[in-house]
Formats: C-alpha cells, sequence, structure tokens
C-alpha cells in the first residue's frame, strides 16, 4: 500500500510544471526586450530558488500577503473610506491597475508576473487620506529627508515588513523594487541593488496607473454628486464616447451608461497604449531589456490621446480634486497627521515596541513618519481620538 502511494506521488510529480519549464515558457513566448525570471539581478539576500515559482511569481505572492497590502482597503483613493462602500481605495485601485497593465503587457508580450508584482506593490507606501496625508508628511519632514510615497513603498519591502526569519522586508527582486521607485530617488541609504533601468513592465504599470485613476475618478466622482456627466461632455475623450453609447443602448439607465463610459474609456486609452508603445518600442531598436535605459519612456499614449488625457485631467484637478467638499476632508486629514506626528515626536516612547526599537538607527522623525504612514484612514482618526478627545466614563 505505501509502495502505491509513493508510485502515484512520482507520477503526479512528473506532472507538475517546475521553476524551470515556466522560465523556458518565457524564452519562447516573450518579446526580447520583456523581462524575463532566469535573468533576473536577483535579491538582496540569497535564496534558494522555488520548484514550482518563477522569481516573479513569488515577490507578487509575498506582496499579496504582507500587512501593507491589507491595509490598503482602507487608505483613501480620493473620498475618505468611511463616506461610502463603493467608492475607491487603495486596494481596489491597486487591482484596477493590475487588470489594465496586464492587458497592455500581454499584448506587448512582456512579462505579465513581474507587471503583477509592480502593480500590487506600487501604492504601498502611500499615506492614510491619500494625498493630503502624503503632502502634510512631506512637509513635516522636510528637514529630515523628506516623504515620497514611491521611496516610502521601497522602504516598507526593504525595511518595514515584518515576516522572514533571515531578513527585514520582503526581500523582492530588484526589477521590482525598481517598479516600486518608478523614476523618484530613494531614501537616503536605501534602494542598494535595484535594477539600474526601468523595465518595460514597470513603464506598464506607471501608464496603467494613470489610466486607472484618471476613469475612476470620474466614474466615483458623478456617483458622488460632486462632478455631472453633462460637464464632462464638453471634453472629447469622454464625450464621444458618451455619443457612441447612446447610440448603441439609447434607453440606458444613468448607472449603466456611466459605467459603459468608463469601460470604453479604459478601452480607448488601453488600445492606444498599446499602438502607440509597440511603435516607440521598434523605432527604439531595442532588443534587450538593459538596452531601454537609454531611451526615453517607451511605454505611453499617442500625441493625440496624451492631449485628450491633459484635458481630462485638467478638468478633475479644477472640478473634483479641489471641490470644497474634498478640500474640507483634506483639511481636517492635514490637522489629524499634523497633530499625530507632532504628538509622536514629542512622545517617542508611546510608539509600538518595534518601532521604538529603530528609534537610534532612524532617528525619531523617520520613525514617526513610518507609523504614521503605515496607518489606515480609520486608524489614524481613532488615534487622533484616544489622544486629543478622550473620553471619561466614572
Amino acid at each position: 500500500m505505501v509502495g502505491s502511494v509513493e508510485s502515484t506521488t512520482r507520477q503526479v510529480a512528473q506532472g507538475l510544471l517546475s521553476r524551470q519549464e515556466q522560465e523556458q515558457r518565457e524564452t519562447v513566448w516573450l518579446a526580447p526586450y520583456a523581462c524575463r525570471a532566469s535573468e533576473t539581478l536577483g535579491r538582496q539576500f540569497p535564496e534558494e530558488e522555488h520548484a514550482y515559482r518563477t522569481a516573479y511569481q513569488r515577490d507578487k505572492d509575498r506582496v499579496i500577503h504582507c500587512a501593507a497590502f491589507r491595509r490598503l482597503e482602507y487608505k483613501t483613493q480620493v473620498f475618505v473610506t468611511h463616506v461610502g462602500d463603493y467608492y475607491r481605495t487603495r486596494l481596489t485601485h491597486s487591482l484596477e491597475v493590475c487588470q489594465i497593465a496586464r492587458s497592455i503587457g500581454r499584448v506587448l508580450r512582456l512579462n505579465e508576473d513581474l507587471i503583477e508584482a509592480v502593480s500590487l506593490a506600487h501604492d504601498l507606501g502611500h499615506t492614510p487620506f491619500g494625498h493630503a496625508g502624503e503632502h502634510v508628511l512631506n512637509e513635516l519632514m522636510k528637514d529630515a529627508g523628506g516623504f515620497e510615497h514611491n521611496a516610502q513603498g521601497l522602504r516598507v519591502v526593504e525595511v518595514l515588513e515584518e515576516r522572514y526569519p533571515a531578513f527585514s522586508g520582503l526581500n523582492l527582486t530588484a526589477e521590482v523594487r525598481r517598479g516600486i521607485l518608478k523614476r523618484r530617488q530613494p531614501y537616503e541609504g536605501e534602494g542598494q541593488g535595484i535594477a539600474p533601468f526601468l523595465s518595460l513592465e514597470a513603464q506598464v504599470v506607471d501608464i496603467a496607473d494613470e489610466i486607472a485613476y484618471n476613469s475612476h475618478d470620474c466614474d466615483d466622482g458623478i456617483k458622488s454628486k460632486l462632478i455631472l456627466s453633462e460637464e464632462l461632455e464638453g471634453f472629447p475623450l469622454w464625450g464621444d464616447i458618451v455619443e457612441r453609447v447612446s447610440e448603441d443602448f439609447p434607453r440606458l439607465d444613468s448607472t449603466r451608461r456611466r459605467t459603459s463610459v468608463v469601460a470604453r474609456l479604459i478601452n480607448a486609452q488601453v488600445t492606444d497604449v498599446a499602438h502607440e508603445s509597440v511603435r516607440r518600442i521598434l523605432s527604439a531598436g531595442a532588443s534587450l531589456p538593459r538596452e531601454i535605459e537609454s531611451c526615453a519612456t517607451l511605454v505611453y499614449y499617442s500625441k493625440e490621446m496624451a492631449e485628450l488625457n491633459r484635458q481630462l485631467k485638467q478638468f478633475l484637478m479644477e472640478r473634483l480634486y479641489q471641490h470644497p467638499d474634498v478640500l474640507r476632508a483634506a483639511q481636517k486629514s492635514e490637522r489629524i497627521m499634523t497633530s499625530l506626528f507632532e504628538h509622536y515626536v514629542a512622545h517617542p516612547d508611546h510608539l509600538p515596541g518595534n518601532y521604538q526599537s529603530r528609534l537610534d538607527r532612524d532617528g525619531v522623525r523617520r520613525v514617526v513618519s513610518d507609523y504614521l504612514a503605515g496607518m489606515t484612514d480609520r486608524f489614524a482618526a481613532d488615534d487622533y481620538r484616544q489622544i486629543f478627545l478622550p473620553t471619561f466614563t466614572f
């Protein structure tokens, strides 16, 4: 009986798709300028390769299972998370970026595993309360190295995550860490061993990020009634699509009409980026991943789409992001972040123990910045109330 089980196990094992076979498939399928897991520049801390997962697949899995990724569920995109259950959060935004980026990467024959890892990790360094939180932390940290969410994301995966016994961080590959950082600079003393070039896969994630937030901010803005679809119809990128949807489906209700327009808006941009990017890549003559290092951005919109997109972004900036309701929420967020920062700088002994242990190495302001950046909207608001608005019971 034991022999029979062992024989069955061997037969099953022989049918499993090994890491080496998957890497061989990449060699056959991917474009010459795509990154291949077998050619990764590696990790900061050497590790034995997995039997059935490539290096980039392991990176993606590590991101999904880390605490910073879970916290994105309760971090603001534009609307503070408690104002409605159906608005995007940093988590849903990251998932949408991943879907869009993989769609582009697949038709360009790039490495989808690397794209997925970078997509899911690209916002790990974001603060609570969206860009308002980032702005105030940067101001508070201006004399201590500043704060920038891409650099903070790199710090999360290199230093702050505490999951593995042999190293701090997630020990991701050099290509994924560079994708998180984009073209920004790391904090002083960090970013050792990242890839010296921004891969095409990372460039795909960058443009997918823009496509996602422009499209879903239109969606959420209309749904919140802070902007009107009729206002957007004055812009060709939106208005032309509305006209075509109305022609195809003249009896649609307002909800399905809006979601259909958003879907086509994303599709129009993805299609444009795919066509323009392959034209740029072929014109540049890049035949290896490293050869794109000296090239300008290769994954981008056509000139026509870039202008249409610029007009839409300008509208969102003026009418949505500067809307009094959004600004009012931002001002509250800035007060919360400023008060908490000043409190913990003055009382570092109030920090959790794992943060206190880094005070001598990183300095109190950077450690406080790390602590606040890792908070969710809800946690930051609750912490503020407990410190500054205590409720007494007798």
